[in-house]
């Protein structure tokens, strides 16, 4: 007599098939999120955008190896960054009056 699956047999074969259904399922979310993401990052830059970021950095790399060496700046212009930085140090850490900058809304 040939033995019939038992009700535990039974179960545990659905129970492969739904996490095969579930992985299956997962794998094809995955592979739909990427290909959103694919085509997000491919129309973040037009071809126009993309033409004109490459012919900047291509020029970036030649034109200092092609123009000749210019001469140094004025030293007044040299403390400019230097300016700019103590500038921004100071803003960053004066402290501020956060009542009167409260907006209506507050």
């Amino acid at each position: 007599m040939a033995s019939r699956p038992s009700a535990m047999e039974g179960g545990g074969a659905i129970q492969r098939r739904n996490n095969a259904v579930k992985r299956h399922l997962q794998q094809r979310q995955q592979e739909a999120d990427f290909l959103d993401k694919k085509v997000i990052a491919s129309t973040y830059f037009s071809i126009g955008a993309f033409l004109v970021l490459a012919c900047l950095t291509v020029s970036l790399l030649i034109l200092p190896l092609v123009l000749p060496p210019l001469p140094p700046p004025p030293s007044l212009l040299l403390w400019l960054p230097v300016c700019l930085l103590i500038l921004l140090i100071v803003l960053a850490f004066m402290p501020t009056d956060v009542r009167s900058m409260a907006s209506s809304y507050l």
